[in-house]
């Protein structure tokens, strides 16, 4: 015993008309949209492994939506069911998701055949007869309170009721239909009188508003008739043979607008040119139709009868040559299609009418070759497209200039490519990765000479890598991360390492480096560490003499150093902070003669100290920023005192004793 799922939606506005509404049963993996274009009543059927499982109404609206292609929200569920059994045998309906019965009876190729009893919810009998290809052929029909409503014949007499008791119907039946006797309305009054299936008729449902009013020929509708809702709007005028829609005919909607003019077979849009409108009576298609199916020319226009579309189709789809127009009417599109997807060479425009792209499709999508154009219609890219993404070879552009050439994968750079400017100079060459570049690569300046070499990842340079200038020569050379320098890594300046160290965030990190002057001369070499001159370290006059050496800290002379005339000969050797001498330190001459020896600040002589005059003491006390103050002694060449007392600014002032020669007090 199998299961399936059986969902039906109605369309509110139509509710009132089902007898001429065709449900239409599709399976899942079928593409269902062309199949409920011009119905009202969609049936959708999903197999289950598990009967048990609860089917989740919301989530399969959207699931229809997406598919049909159109607003489900205008529809209510009419009626949901699973069945039980055997579909060639007997069976058995249930209201999903309860056991609720609603049939049970025979069936043959899914449809009730044969005999078969229908129930209400309330589990009160509905009809109870004989049913053939779905269709109750012979039997008696009931209301929810058990009243007999209706009385059917295949063959032989027969009546028909209204929910007041009033006959509907009473005569004589052929094959399931009405063949002769008497129709009444609602209020009992004879309205038709129907000869051997032949007549003018109305046709009225259980609550007597007028369904049908037209001929009736062996039972059936024919010739010409008009069909109406439970409101008594007119929804269809036109022809019939033998019970169906033959012929001309117009459809409208629930508040009587035009949907649709054309010509019918067996009760669907069939052959012949015609018009669909929507509800609010605005032309939405116009063209030709074929076995219920546009097939031929035809126009699809926006709400506003602006064209949309025109151009050929095939069995209800595009397919042939067609246009594609914006609202404003410029073109869009234009090319081939082929079922319902662009197919072909074909060209593509942008609103304001300048071309977009030109090339080819296969399945609605860019393939082969083909040229991509900006706004303004100035060509961006031409090279090969796989299911609407580049591919291969192709070259874009900027302005109409050369900007890159290369490879594509899936849309993106991707392979060996080379970059240029906008005077189409060579300004990279190298690999690439998902629209980055990765892998080797080469960068060059304007004049063709390399400015880079070295490796890339995710378009930026990481890994080794060596620097050049614009004349050639080597610069740096080592390690980078995210485009700056980091790692380990050599500069150079001349051809000579300028720095050998660690490198982080393009800044000198920890190594020893070389600073130079403008003619090449070494300018400084040392430590350096955090980018900055720090530990040991030596500076140099142009001439390349040495100037200094000691030790230094965040770029500035801090510890013990040593300074020197341009001559090599020592100038000072002490303490320094900040740059400048602080603390012990001694001055020499040109000649190497100690000059000074004691304490400094900021440079100047501070504290107490010792002044020279060819390495004989000459004084001895105190200085304030570089002059003798406070306490202090002068003295003869021959060692003996000369002076002793106060000074202030470099100058004898205050207490003091003079002496002679000999030492002693004048």
């Amino acid at each position: 015993m199998g299961a399936y799922y059986e969902i039906e939606f109605f369309k509110n506005e139509e509710e009132g008309n089902q007898d001429n509404l065709k449900p239409v049963n599709i399976k899942s993996s079928v593409n269902i949209q062309k199949s409920v274009k011009s119905i009202y009543i969609i049936k959708y059927v999903f197999s289950l492994l598990d009967e048990n499982k609860k089917l989740n109404l919301i989530i399969y609206n959207k699931r229809i939506q997406n598919q049909l292609g159109i607003n489900l929200e205008k529809y209510k569920l009419r009626s949901s069911r699973i069945f039980h059994g055997n579909k060639n045998e007997i069976g058995k309906e249930f209201k999903l998701g309860t056991n609720i019965l609603l049939f049970e009876g025979n069936y043959l190729n899914g449809k009730k055949n044969g005999n078969g009893k229908e129930y209400y919810e309330n589990g009160k009998l509905k009809f109870e007869g004989e049913y053939l290809n779905g269709k109750k052929i012979q039997g008696k029909g009931y209301n929810e309170q058990g009243d007999l409503i209706l009385k059917l014949y295949k063959n032989g007499k027969g009546e028909e009721f209204y929910d007041n008791g009033e006959y509907q119907f009473e005569g004589y039946y052929l094959n399931g239909r009405r063949w002769h006797g008497r129709g009444y309305n609602y209020q009992g009054y004879i309205i038709y009188s129907l000869k051997y299936g032949k007549g003018k008729v109305k046709e009225y449902d259980y609550y007597g508003r007028l369904k049908f009013e037209g001929q009736y020929l062996n039972g059936k509708r024919v010739g010409n008739g008009k069909e109406y809702n439970v409101n008594g709007v007119l929804i269809f005028i036109g022809e019939y043979l033998n019970g169906r829609r033959n012929g001309k005919g117009k459809e409208y909607n629930a508040n009587g607008i035009l949907i649709f003019e054309g010509e019918y077979l067996n009760g669907e849009r069939r052959n012949g040119k015609a018009k669909e409108y929507n509800e609010y009576d605005e032309l939405q298609f116009e063209g030709e139709y074929l076995n219920g199916e546009i097939n031929g020319k035809g126009k699809e226009f926006y709400n506003d009868d602006k064209i949309l579309f025109e151009g050929e189709y095939l069995n209800g789809e595009r397919h042939g040559k067609g246009k594609e127009y914006y609202d404003n009417g410029k073109l869009k599109f234009e090319g081939e299609y082929l079922y319902g997807e662009k197919s072909g060479k074909s060209k593509e425009f942008y609103k304001t009418g300048n071309i977009l792209f030109e090339g080819e499709y296969l399945n609605g999508k860019r393939i082969g070759k083909g040229k991509e154009y900006d706004y303004y219609g100035r060509l961006i890219f031409e090279g090969g497209y796989l299911n609407g993404e580049r591919i291969g070879k192709g070259k874009e552009f900027d302005n109409g200039v050369l900007k890159f050439e290369g490879l594509y994968i899936k849309g993106k750079r991707d392979g060996k490519g080379k970059e240029y400017n906008n005077n189409s100079e060579l300004i990279f060459e190298g690999e690439y990765l998902k629209g980055e570049r990765n892998g080797r690569g080469k960068e060059f300046y304007d004049n063709g000479l390399i400015q880079y070499e070295g490796e890339y990842c995710n378009g930026k340079k990481n890994g080794k890598g060596k620097k050049y200038d614009q004349y050639g020569s080597l610069i740096y050379e080592g390690e980078y991360l995210n485009g700056k320098r980091n790692g380990k890594g050599t500069e150079y300046y001349n051809g000579e390492i300028e720095f050998e160290g660690i490198y982080a965030n393009d800044c000198r990190i920890e190594g020893l480096g070389r600073e130079y002057y403008f003619n090449g001369n070494i300018y400084y070499e040392g430590e350096y560490l955090r980018g900055k001159r720090n530990g040991m370290g030596r500076e140099f006059y142009i001439n390349g003499k040495l100037d200094y050496e000691g030790e230094y800290l965040d770029d500035k002379r801090n510890g013990k150093g040593k300074e020197y005339y341009d001559d090599g000969k020592i100038l000072f050797e002490g303490e320094y902070l900040n740059g400048k001498r602080n603390g012990n330190g001694k001055e020499y001459n040109i000649n190497g003669d100690i000059k000074f020896e004691g304490e400094y600040e900021n440079g100047l002589r501070n504290g107490k100290g010792k002044e020279y005059f060819d390495n004989i003491l000459d004084f001895e006390g105190e200085f304030l920023k570089g002059k003798r103050n406070g306490r202090g002694k002068e003295y003869y060449i021959n060692g003996k005192i000369k002076f002793e007392g106060e000074y202030l600014n470099g100058k004898r002032k205050g207490k003091g004793q003079e002496y002679d020669y000999n030492g002693n007090p004048k």
